[in-house]
C-alpha cells in the first residue's frame, strides 16, 4: 500500500520493520492522515509472519512535534467528537508485536504521546520529550495525562503537563521514560540492536508476554496476575515452548518458528 505521510519497509533487517514519519518540513506534525496510514501500516506488519519487531522513527530533527495545530485550530468539541481521532490511537496501541521508539530531536505533545504508546524508546542525546498543550490553552489528549502519569510519577507528571516544561533525553531516562540514550548517529542502530534481541525469542512467547506487561500497565496488581497466570499457561500451548526447553536441556540454541 502507497503511503504520504510515512515510509514503510517491512523488510528493514531480518524480521524488523521500519516505519519512518515523513513530514520532515513539518517536523512531523501529526495530522489525522499520518495517523490514519500509520495506523495501517500497523496492521499490515502485525498480520506479516516474518515481521516480529517494529521500529518507528522519524529524523535527528524531530521524531514528531506534535498535533498539526492548523488542521485542529478551527474544530469545535462537536467536530472532534465526531472526527474521533482516539479511535486510530486505540487502534495502535493493540499491536501485537512489540513496538520500538527511535526518538531524536523533538517529541512533543501528540510526538510524545506516540512515543508512549509504543513499547521501548531508544533516543538520541539530542532528543526532548514534552506535553506542552497547556500553552496552547488545551491539555493532552492522546493519553498523555495518563501514560506520563504511570511512566515518571504524578509530580513530575503534573509539573510537565501543567508548565509544557520539556524533558532532556538523560532526564527522561533518568524518570524511566524511556530505555536508553545514545549518541545521534547511533540511535537508529541502537534500537535494531534492540530490535535484534526481541527476534531471536519465540513470536509466541513474546506476544503473550507483552500482552501481560501492558495488563500490568493498564490495570491493578490482582487482575494483571490472573492476566499473567493465563498466558503463561498458554505458552505451553506452542511448539516454540516444546523446542526452547528441549534446546536448553540439549545444550544449543533454540529455533523458535512462532507456532
Amino acid at each position: 500500500m502507497e503511503f504520504e505521510f510515512i515510509l514503510v519497509n517491512p523488510n528493514y533487517d531480518k524480521h524488523i520493520a521500519l516505519i519512518q514519519l515523513n513530514r520532515p518540513k513539518e517536523l512531523n506534525a501529526l495530522n489525522l492522515q499520518l495517523m490514519l496510514e500509520l495506523k495501517k501500516a500497523l496492521q499490515q506488519l502485525d498480520d506479516n509472519d516474518d515481521v516480529r519487531c517494529i521500529i518507528i522513527t522519524g529524523n535527528e530533527q524531530a521524531f514528531a512535534a506534535g498535533a498539526d495545530i492548523k488542521q485542529m485550530e478551527s474544530k469545535n468539541a462537536i467536530d472532534l467528537l465526531k472526527i474521533d481521532q482516539f479511535e486510530t490511537w486505540d487502534q495502535i496501541r493493540k499491536t501485537k508485536k512489540p513496538i520500538i521508539a527511535a526518538v531524536s530531536g523533538f517529541a512533543l505533545g501528540g510526538g510524545c504521546e506516540l512515543v508512549m504508546t509504543c513499547d521501548m524508546v531508544v533516543a538520541s542525546e539530542t532528543a526532548k520529550f514534552g506535553q506542552p498543550e497547556i500553552k496552547l490553552g488545551i491539555m493532552p489528549g492522546a493519553g498523555g495525562t495518563q501514560r506520563l502519569t504511570k511512566a515518571v510519577g504524578k509530580a513530575l507528571a503534573m509539573e510537565m503537563v501543567l508548565t509544557g516544561k520539556f524533558m532532556s533525553a538523560e532526564e527522561a531516562l533518568s524518570a524511566g521514560l524511556i530505555n536508553r540514550v545514545v549518541p545521534t548517529e547511533l540511535y537508529l542502530e541502537e534500537a535494531v540492536k534492540l530490535a535484534k534481541e526481541i527476534t531471536i525469542q519465540s513470536p509466541v512467547a513474546i506476544r503473550l508476554a507483552k500482552e501481560s506487561v501492558l495488563k500490568a500497565f493498564d490495570s491493578g496488581l490482582q487482575e494483571g496476575l490472573y492476566f499473567e497466570r493465563k498466558n503463561f499457561y498458554m505458552c505451553f500451548a506452542s511448539e516454540d515452548q516444546k523446542e526452547g526447553m528441549k534446546a536448553f536441556v540439549e545444550k544449543r540454541k533454540p529455533v523458535f518458528t512462532g507456532k
